[in-house]
């Protein structure tokens, strides 16, 4: 029974979040997602490992909930554009898809060649946008961060991957 109702919340999961999301201001959207990426690329933020972005813009969909942001690096800094620009590179998934990805559940490279992950425009950039995602090391987030980012994905990955035994139980793997 507690599968049945994960797999349900998890199919499910940005038709319920859609209305809330679009409700919510868009500067604080920006606000939160400026210090969660700061949180989470902080040591390639002090490294520089930004510099390849400076004066590109970065486009990243979530599909499902009809939401996009345009990520750029300037000064030092991850900025985000108040209001669409010309993309050089961007990135679209489900929200589902994009949760596995940063848990570290499912490869971009394998989402992409099965079209759950669009990347398209600049080649080169996206390359370096993707290397430099894979290169976070999960464990060097703070423990609460890492706790959430980890317990969402592994409850979204079996939510999507619940299938039924001979019984007609359902079995999550």
């Amino acid at each position: 029974m507690l599968n049945k109702l994960r797999t349900q919340l998890v199919q499910n999961a940005a038709q319920i979040l859609r209305s809330p999301v679009q409700v919510f201001p868009k500067h604080l959207q920006n606000k939160i997602l400026i210090e969660g990426l700061k949180q989470v690329f902080h040591e390639a933020l002090e490294d520089g490992d930004f510099e390849f972005l400076e004066d590109k813009w970065l486009k990243v969909t979530i599909l499902d909930l009809n939401l996009q942001w345009f990520i750029s690096y300037r000064d030092d800094e991850i900025v985000i554009a108040k209001e669409s620009v010309t993309e050089d590179v961007s990135f679209a998934g489900q929200l589902n898809d994009l949760v596995l990805i940063v848990g570290r559940k499912e490869d971009p490279d394998t989402l992409f060649f099965q079209r759950r992950l669009r990347i398209e425009g600049d080649t080169e950039l996206g390359l370096e946008v993707k290397n430099l995602m894979d290169s976070v090391d999960l464990d060097a987030l703070p423990k609460p961060l890492q706790l959430f980012i980890n317990e969402l994905a592994d409850f979204v990955y079996k939510g999507l991957h619940c299938e039924k035994n001979q019984d007609g139980m359902a079995n999550a793997y």
